[in-house]
């Protein structure tokens, strides 16, 4: 049984002073944030494959039980639409290779343009797909949330590859207009995505994003704190990422989401202590 929590990134400007050392060098970020967190979201890989090298510095950084889960690059996904994309695929697995048992999923983020009728062209990828791998899938046409043809066509190609789907649950951040520049910039970009909260597989993905007010950030993940629950309690091993609009405390809100659920599911494991940002001393 493990809940895994993390955030969007592994710096952040906010972050330095607070939660990471500053200065800090970049080959130690995330070493700093691993302390905080046991899980990140490797969006970085979306815009560009990384070196071999950079990848071998993020295994280095962390323990063989941390998670990643990887983004597979925007190239593939959305450029290519998952066709005619054998040479930047094996680029990119093999660049992400010395992770080893750190990638725990690679992420397939599929634009808003990708609908029902593209599930056919999904499950042709899927298929083609290393089986030394986990992946999960991230649509964004509400038809499938809320048509149940599609929700079902395209749980069942999951299904056939042991793929998880990742819930993106907006519905907190765009119950109420925005109220900082953060969430205005947000409340243009941001998908409108219905709540989904079924896993397919042992170990699901949720992606939450609140509000910039803490506060409003805890209530509106309740129901993901009596979901994580029950799925614990299933014998499931979830990952939830918190987000926010400025993520300026994501890192601190995403070890509360592990403590409120820990409170009720004792026998969870703590999650470590963070590394002081700021250096001890004697006096």
């Amino acid at each position: 049984m493990r809940l895994s929590v993390g955030c969007a990134m592994w710096t952040h400007k906010s972050w330095q002073g607070r939660f990471l050392a500053h200065p800090l060098p970049a080959s130690e970020r995330l070493r700093c944030y691993a302390s905080w967190c046991d899980a990140v979201e490797g969006n970085t890989t979306f815009y560009a494959t990384p070196t071999i090298q950079t990848v071998a510095s993020w295994a280095q950084q962390t323990d063989p039980d941390f998670r990643f889960v990887v983004k597979i690059p925007k190239l593939i996904t959305h450029e290519h639409r998952l066709t005619d994309v054998d040479e930047p695929l094996r680029a990119f697995l093999d660049a992400v290779e010395p992770l080893g048992p750190r990638a725990h999923a690679l992420w397939i983020q599929l634009p808003g343009s990708f609908t029902p009728d593209d599930v056919a062209v999904l499950a042709r990828f899927l298929r083609r797909l290393p089986g030394s791998h986990r992946y999960a899938v991230e649509v964004r046409d509400p038809a499938f949330f809320v048509d149940p043809r599609a929700t079902r066509l395209l749980e069942g190609v999951l299904a056939d590859a042991d793929a998880e789907w990742i819930p993106f649950d907006t519905t907190a951040f765009f119950q109420d207009p925005p109220t900082s520049d953060a969430e205005r910039d947000a409340w243009t970009k941001k998908p409108r995505m219905p709540l989904r909260t079924v896993p397919l597989t042992d170990r699901p993905i949720v992606r939450y994003l609140g509000r910039d007010d803490s506060a409003r950030t805890v209530e509106g993940w309740r129901h993901w704190v009596d979901v994580t629950v029950g799925w614990l309690r299933e014998g499931r091993s979830p990952t939830v990422f918190v987000h926010t609009p400025d993520n300026a405390d994501a890192p601190m809100l995403a070890r509360r989401f592990h403590e409120e659920v820990r409170a009720r599911v004792p026998e969870l494991d703590a999650l470590p202590e963070p590394i002081p940002a700021e250096p001890l001393t004697l006096f």
